[in-house]
């Protein structure tokens, strides 16, 4: 039986690499999903089956109703959200996997008491897990909008790096000393969760999707020691592959923001957004209505699609494939132009556009999509900001200088829709808005490219 065992946990754990390489390419991401998630299910049902000792006829009651309220309240979660509110959820789940990772290290320390190893391992998937729990958690309330500013404290970067010294201070005591004392753990427990919370308060909503990236993979590790401690082969092989790939994405969401990682960990991360708005733009912004659009993008041979995370608010993603098909149908070369972090995680445009069948080989990554902006004719940008600000490259007060941008005031016109001139997550006025060869189009992006659909099917 142990065997068995065994054989199922490789097979499971061969599932979660063929899934995770699946789920990268938007069209397999659906079958990786379930392949993965077939390999979970087979874990879990080995596990009880062949589960070694006795076990009292409640505890299955118990794990199997755990799993059932699971389960529902997972799914009805997931069918419900909007795709705008993904991330925020992408933040919940996350923290869930930290708390439980938090709970298990809360619940076993008394049965390890006097083994070095299996205390450090404890420890360490505790505090990861609890600062994975209360910063996703935190993350989650800035997302959502129940927490709209960024807090800072005086020297928060200095207090949070001392916070984080006493932590692992404290750690390395507890493992140290052999302490039989509970309340030493508990005690630990809550400063890992403060810190969690002090970690994330400070940083802006615009660099969510990089704190997101390091808190995955901050779950990732703290379920991996929780598999080390078991000695449970499918749950290391799972937490690694989490927090190897959480890892990977966060440092391309830091090379996206032009964002060092060490200070995403000594707590200066986002604090450019507050530094200041850079230099006053002057200048008047040329408003155009969906006729003139629609006529330029109908003499137009190649159109280019920046999309934002205004496209997700409107839900426009299915009339801008429809304006994507009108056009093209006419003879106009479509591709859409995704920023690394468009939208509020890593992918979240490339999922809303997938929603509505937008073919995947139309969009483009940042690095392979700027080369064509200067013999573009019109590019059209839908609800982004911040990742076509050129003051990226010509500002150095901007706080923004030197992110990695979208180039699409080389394109010969382009044509921005938004509900308002109201500035980005970066809190600054974009400097594109007010260049000869840009028209601001107004309103809210679903209707306004309705309207613009209208008004081409007249031409």
């Amino acid at each position: 039986m142990e065997h068995l065992l065994e054989i199922i946990y490789l097979i499971s754990s061969i599932t979660f690499v063929i899934g995770l390489k699946m789920i990268g390419n938007p069209n397999t991401a659906r079958n990786g999903n379930l392949i993965a998630a077939v390999g979970m299910v087979m874990a879990i049902a080995a596990t009880l089956i062949f589960h070694e000792g006795e076990v009292a006829p409640i505890i299955y009651i118990l794990i199997f109703g755990a799993i059932a309220v699971g389960t529902i309240a997972g799914w009805m979660t997931a069918k419900k959200v909007q795709m705008t509110q993904m991330p925020e959820l992408v933040s919940l789940f996350n923290g869930m996997g930290g708390a439980c990772a938090a709970l298990i290290g809360l619940i076993e320390f008394h049965h390890n008491v006097g083994d070095p190893v299996a205390i450090s391992t404890i420890v360490a998937g505790m505090v990861i897990g609890s600062v994975s729990f209360s910063g996703s958690m935190i993350a989650f309330m800035k997302l959502n909008g129940t927490m709209r500013k960024a807090i800072r404290l005086p020297k928060y970067n200095i207090l949070n790096t001392i916070i984080m010294i006493g932590i692992v201070a404290f750690g390395v005591y507890i493992v140290m000393s052999g302490t039989h004392d509970e309340t030493m753990v508990y005690l630990l427990f809550a400063v890992a969760l403060a810190y969690g919370v002090l970690f994330v308060i400070p940083i802006g909503g615009a660099d969510m999707p990089v704190v997101i990236s390091l808190l995955n993979s901050f779950t990732g590790l703290a379920a991996a020691f929780g598999g080390f401690l078991y000695g449970n082969m499918v749950m290391l092989t799972g937490g690694i592959l989490v927090g190897s790939a959480g890892t990977i994405l966060t440092f391309a969401m830091c090379n996206a923001m032009n964002r060092p990682l060490k200070n995403v960990i000594f707590g200066a991360f986002g604090e450019g957004a507050a530094a200041g708005s850079g230099t006053q733009i002057e200048g008047s912004i040329k408003e155009v209505g969906p006729m003139d659009v629609a006529i330029m993008m109908n003499y137009a041979s190649r159109v280019i699609v920046v999309p934002g995370y205004g496209l997700a608010v409107a839900q426009a993603q299915h009339v801008i494939h429809e304006l994507e098909e009108l056009l093209e149908g006419r003879g106009v070369s479509v591709k859409y132009a995704v920023h690394p972090v468009a939208g509020r995680m890593p992918g979240h445009m490339n999922v809303l556009l997938a929603e509505s069948n937008v073919e995947y080989d139309k969009l483009v990554e940042m690095d392979d999509i700027n080369p064509e902006f200067p013999t573009t004719d019109v590019v059209f940008v839908v609800g982004a900001n911040d990742v076509v600000n050129p003051a990226a490259h010509n500002d150095p007060s901007s706080p923004i200088y030197g992110m990695p941008i979208l180039d699409v005031e080389n394109a010969k016109q382009v044509v921005v829709n938004k509900r308002s001139m109201k500035p980005g997550y970066a809190g600054i006025e974009n400097e594109l808005f007010f260049h000869d060869n840009t028209s601001m189009l107004f309103g809210d992006a679903k209707a306004a490219i309705t309207k613009l659909v209208a008004e081409i099917k007249t031409l």
